[in-house]
């Protein structure tokens, strides 16, 4: 369905009490919500940038994190590139909401994720080859990569039909 500039993707219903909850292979689960966000410089989009060791596949995923509880998409999406990057962006406006089932590491995911575009505050970013992002402890790079990038160098762009907000 089409909204305006906004597409809905998913329709998920909650318990009432904010619970999304369901049952995979005999395991209690829960969908994730998640918010991330597409920064782009012309044709290149910022992507954090893995593989499924299970399954040998490379994958590329926009920046982004779990939303928490009261929180608005929005302002999570802002705040996780806040604390990955320690950037701040603007012009902040959601693509679309996607619902994502997949398998990472030979365990089943679900997440609904908000999708939003944005800007980064400071433009001498767009010059830098890579940036580093921390998560907790953690800390990996997030590159410039284009559509031939991706496809040269045989990266997934996920969640799976991403590419058809952009």
């Amino acid at each position: 369905m089409e909204c305006g500039r906004i597409a809905i993707r998913a329709v998920v219903r909650d318990d009432g009490n904010g619970h999304i909850s369901g049952s995979v292979m005999g395991k209690k689960s829960r969908i994730r919500a998640l918010a991330i966000c597409i920064l782009r410089e012309g044709d290149r989009l910022l992507l954090h940038e893995g593989v499924d060791p299970v399954r040998g596949i490379r994958f590329g995923r926009p920046l982004g994190g779990g939303i928490e509880f009261g929180e608005h998409s929005r302002d999570a999406v802002v705040r996780e590139i806040r604390e990955e990057l320690g950037a701040e962006i603007t012009d902040v406006e959601l693509l679309g909401i996607m619902e994502s089932i997949y398998v990472y590491e030979g365990a089943p995911g679900h997440e609904i994720v908000f999708v939003y575009s944005g800007r980064f505050v400071d433009e001498s970013l767009y010059e830098r080859a890579s940036l580093t992002v921390t998560e907790g402890k953690r800390q990996f790079e997030a590159y410039w990569r284009s559509p031939q990038d991706l496809k040269e160098q045989s990266i997934l762009l996920v969640p799976e039909g991403i590419a058809d907000l952009l």
